[in-house]
This record gives C-alpha cells, structure tokens and sequence, in this order.
C-alpha cells in the first residue's frame, strides 16, 4: 500500500540507481528481514536450502556472506542491526505469521504426499522462521568478516532509522516500509538481493515523500497506521486513495474516526492506533549518540 501511495502522490520521492552508486555510504541493514530473505531464496537447484555435511542449514550463512561481499565490492559500509525483542503491540501480528506458517507447512506435507514438487517447494518457502540461532550464527559470520553489527533493544527498523537521522549512517536497508515511519530519511530497497535477479536499488527519499503527500511527519504516521502496519489492522473498506484524502481532509486519526461512518467503516475492536503511533513516534532504540559505526 504505502510504495503505491509514494509513487502515485511523491513519484519524485523514489529513483532507482545501480548500487555502485552508494560507493562510500555507510547503510544500516536490517540483518533479521536480510535473513529471513536469505532462509527464502538462497536453495538449492531441487528448490530444498543449502545445508551442510551434518545437515544444518546453511542458506542464511551463504546469502549473508555474498551480499555483504557483494555490498563491500561496490564500497558500501554495512552496519547490520538484529531485531531485539518484539513490541507487545506486535503480538497479534506475530501470531496471524505463525498461523500462516502452520498453514503452509499443511499445504506443503500434502503436496509432498501426492509427490507435487512444484507446491511442495512454493508452501515449505512459506513456512520459513528466522530462529535465534540464525541471528546468533551470522553475528558469528560478520564477526569473522570484521562487519559491524548492532544489537537492537526492539524492532531492527527502527533502530536502522535512528541511526539514519542521527546521521551515523546515509540511510537503512531494509523491504519493510515500515522503516519510513519510523522516520529513516533515505530508506533503500533491494540492497541484500542477490546479482543474478537485476533489482536495481530504489532508493525513497521521506522528505519528498512528505512534500508530494502534502503531509508533515505525524500525519504521515497516521496515515501509515490507516494504511494497516503491523501493529494495527486495518479498516475495513479504507484503501490507499480514501486513507490519504481523510488525513489530509482531517489531518489527524481522531479527527478521521470522529467523521467516520461505523457502519460503513467498522472499526476493529480495541484499535490500538494511539499506542502504535506512540512506537513510532517513540520507538525503543538505542541512542545513535552511543554507538560507534
């Protein structure tokens, strides 16, 4: 939703360039999203992950160390940031994941049975869990590899958009959009995907975004918690066009839901949108001022 509504109201707001473009930046890169792409992507030709001789996984350890390489060839500075633990405000989402992972994994045991390569490779790819020991084995990796890391005290995002204000870094790499509500300046796209799938880098620009949206930052956030993010749903009825024309008519959530038709726009029970603007607003995050990259 929030790309769409970018590139249809701020098109100036997102570029694509060649990451050699980046050559000298220092990028905070959200390593559990990074990881959890790698557990998806990285496989072998019969479509299983890579593993080792004693049958571990290892396709999260393979994509970490060639992306990085990668990035490092083309004079980008890493400074992976690991996801701390997760908001309260999270737990619903996280459970809707877990019910869509035991869903998948379902789909995937009888596409197996009936001997279906095809689905049984597209459900077991959605069944995919970043575990501790992920995260635990590629700090491992880049310790080895001299590449800094940071352990966040909560979301991965916004820490990486911390220290994008704070100017530590030039901006955060990440796929969650949620990164830009979080207020990273620069958010860049497709920095951790591999060479042979020809993504260029899109870079979004918040400033812009702000400018074409004809937003300041809180509206942008309320608008973001419209859109539904993952500590909110979203409205029932509420798309990308009608959740932009009400904060801009409105300017502000309470002032939308004051207007709003219960009727025709339920809203969700115990609709958390104060406390989720709050987490945005005010994330849980360690001071940039204190770390070194």
């Amino acid at each position: 939703g929030l790309t769409k509504v970018i590139g249809d109201h701020a098109p100036d707001a997102i570029k694509e360039s060649e990451i050699k473009n980046y050559f000298g930046r220092k990028v905070a890169v959200d390593a559990s999203m990074s990881i959890y792409q790698f557990l998806i992507a990285v496989r072998q030709q019969d479509g299983m992950q890579l593993t080792n001789e004693a049958g571990e996984t290892t396709s999260h350890l393979m994509g970490m160390f060639y992306r990085t390489v990668r990035m490092m060839e083309n004079g980008i500075k890493p400074v992976y940031v690991f996801d701390g633990k997760p908001p309260t405000l999270k737990s619903g989402e996280l459970k809707k994941r877990g019910e869509k992972r035991a869903e998948a994994q379902k789909e995937a045991d009888a596409a197996i049975e009936a001997g279906d390569a095809e689905n049984a490779d597209k459900f077991s790819r959605r069944t995919v869990k970043v575990l501790p020991e992920h995260n635990e084995e590629c700090q491992k990796l880049l310790k080895l590899m001299g590449v800094p890391f940071i352990k966040a005290p909560c979301e991965a995002e916004a820490q990486c958009a911390a220290l994008a204000k704070a100017g530590k870094v030039f901006g955060s790499g990440s796929e969650d959009m949620d990164t830009l509500t979080f207020e990273s300046p620069v958010l860049l796209r497709h920095l951790t995907f591999s060479e042979a799938r020809k993504m260029p880098i899109r870079e979004i620009n918040l400033a812009k975004a702000l400018e074409g949206l004809g937003m300041n930052m809180d509206q942008f956030i309320d608008l973001c918690i419209l859109l539904g993010c993952d500590y909110c749903d979203s409205i029932k009825g509420i798309g990308p066009t009608r959740a932009v024309a009400l904060i801009k008519e409105h300017g502000s959530l309470e002032k939308v839901l004051d207007k709003l038709d219960p009727k025709k726009f339920p809203i969700p029970e115990d609709w958390p949108y104060q406390a989720a603007r709050e987490l945005f607003k005010r994330p849980d995050v360690t001071d940039p001022e204190t770390i070194n990259v």
